[in-house]
This record gives C-alpha cells, sequence and structure tokens, in this order.
C-alpha cells in the first residue's frame, strides 16, 4: 500500500469523529437534533464571527462543492443560502451528518449529493462548479499541492475557491517553535511534530491529525499559481498571556490576526 493510501485509511478514521466534537462537548450538543444542531452552529458561527462574510449571501443556483465537512455548519448556511449544494469527505461520520441536514432542509437527493470521498480525486468532472469551498482540510490530505490542483480541474472558468490553510508564520507557530527547541536539540523533532499537529487537531482520544501541512502567504500564493486572481488574508488568534497580562481572543480578530493570525484564507478566481 502507498504512503498516500495509508495516509487516506488514517485520515478517513481521525476524521470520522466529527470535526468541532470538542466545541460540541462544551456546549452540551451531545445528538445531531434539530435543537442541538442550531446551538452548535451559533456557537461555531460566534466563535469564527468572520466565516459568513467569505461567502456571497445570495448564492442561488451557484453549483457549489463543500470539502471537508465536520459538523456541517457551513454545509447548511450555504444550502441555505440557495446554493446548488454537493459536500465530499473523506470520512463516514461528517458525511452522514451533512446528509442528514440537507435532508432536513428538503434539498433532493441529498445521498447523491454528498460522498465519501478524497479531495486528491474529487469524483466530479472537470469544470463543473461555480465555487469550491474548503475550510481547514485540504491541508490535512497529505499533497496539499495536489488538492489545490483537483479544486482547480473542477471549477468552470471564472468560478471561484475559498480555502483555508494553515499558517505557517503565526503567532501560535512562533510559540511553539520556540517551546520545542529543546526537544529538537535532543533529536525529538519527530515528537515535537506529532505534538504540533495535536496542538491544532486532536481527537476525543488526544490523537492527532494523521497529515497537517503549514504554509506561509507567498507558499499559498504560489500554490494557487493557476488561478488568475488570488487573495490571501490572516484570521484566528489565541488568547495571549504576557504575565498577569491576559488578551481574549476575541480583542485579537482585527489587527493582530491581520498579522500573524492562525489561518490563511485564500479567495481565488480561476
Amino acid at each position: 500500500m502507498s504512503d498516500q493510501a495509508l495516509t487516506d485509511r488514517a485520515n478517513a478514521a481521525f476524521w470520522d469523529e466529527l470535526c468541532g466534537t470538542s466545541m460540541a462537548q462544551v456546549h452540551g450538543v451531545t445528538d445531531s437534533s434539530p435543537e442541538s444542531l442550531a446551538r452548535f452552529d451559533r456557537a461555531y458561527l460566534d466563535f469564527y464571527p468572520y466565516l459568513s462574510g467569505y461567502l456571497p449571501v445570495e448564492m442561488t443556483g451557484e453549483r457549489t462543492l463543500e470539502i471537508g465537512l465536520g459538523y456541517g455548519t457551513l454545509g447548511q448556511l450555504i444550502a441555505e443560502r440557495g446554493a446548488d449544494y454537493h459536500g465530499l469527505d473523506i470520512a463516514e461520520g461528517p458525511v452522514a451528518m451533512m446528509r442528514e441536514r440537507l435532508a432536513r432542509l428538503g434539498v433532493r437527493e441529498p445521498q447523491q449529493r454528498v460522498r465519501v470521498g478524497s479531495a486528491l480525486r474529487i469524483p466530479h468532472h472537470d469544470a463543473s462548479f461555480d465555487r469550491v469551498v474548503s475550510v481547514g482540510a485540504l491541508h490535512h490530505t497529505g499533497d496539499l499541492t495536489g488538492a489545490v490542483g483537483e479544486v482547480r480541474r473542477v471549477l468552470r472558468p471564472g468560478g471561484s475557491a475559498l480555502v483555508m490553510v494553515y499558517n505557517r508564520r503565526s503567532a501560535r507557530r512562533a510559540g511553539l517553535w520556540l517551546r520545542g527547541l529543546p526537544s529538537r536539540l535532543r533529536g525529538r523533532g519527530a515528537e515535537h511534530e506529532a505534538a504540533v499537529r495535536r496542538r491544532y487537531d486532536h481527537n476525543s482520544e488526544g490523537g492527532e491529525a494523521p497529515a497537517t501541512e503549514f504554509v506561509t502567504a507567498s507558499q499559498a500564493r504560489a500554490l494557487f499559481g493557476g488561478f488568475d486572481s488570488v487573495r490571501v488574508r490572516r484570521e484566528n488568534f489565541d488568547h495571549l498571556r504576557l504575565g498577569p497580562w491576559i488578551a481574549r481572543r476575541e480583542q485579537l480578530l482585527g489587527a493582530p490576526a491581520r498579522l500573524a493570525g492562525l489561518d490563511l484564507y485564500l479567495t481565488a478566481v480561476k
């Protein structure tokens, strides 16, 4: 079995636990009832207040593919805004959740619209979507370059992509690099890298994501070099503690996040 096949298998197992499970637990969401999912969605969109603004308020008729589905908050938002929604995830759990959400919205054929599959082999024809959305998924495939190439392939000319990837030059990464210096000097670099992945994504058992890539803004632009235009914006931040002084995350989502935010949001037009 190839290294990529092993990564795909590990990803399918890891992400079967819905991304956002820890947030759900914090907010007492333990089932998929409409009331529980509405509570989760409010918490999620409050935590990422900038996210919905990256998508048009009116998406009627836009054939849109979302890659990486998690709890389905963003997918439901896209469908509610009128898009001709389709979803793709490597794991069964998120696919089942998104199908359930679409069925409740009255969207036809949710089983056909939302599929299990790899972002490296998107099961759709060339130039078949007006928009592709992938927030926090492509950098986990083990082949970010290949995933971006697939996004471009399935977009129609003039179509747009919204992709979030992790920022290699974020304040968090800088802090983790400094704290991990003793481990690396002792020859324990692999352990440190696993700890970094765990800090970004972990399951309920404390295991880290099988694969995670981090890129700089300039590397991200190069990845999307085959597009006619690309815009990169930094978002997201951690709480910041300096001695007794604490700046809450909500206070840092403006200028500090623009400079050294955790995530890079790329909006690109083919």
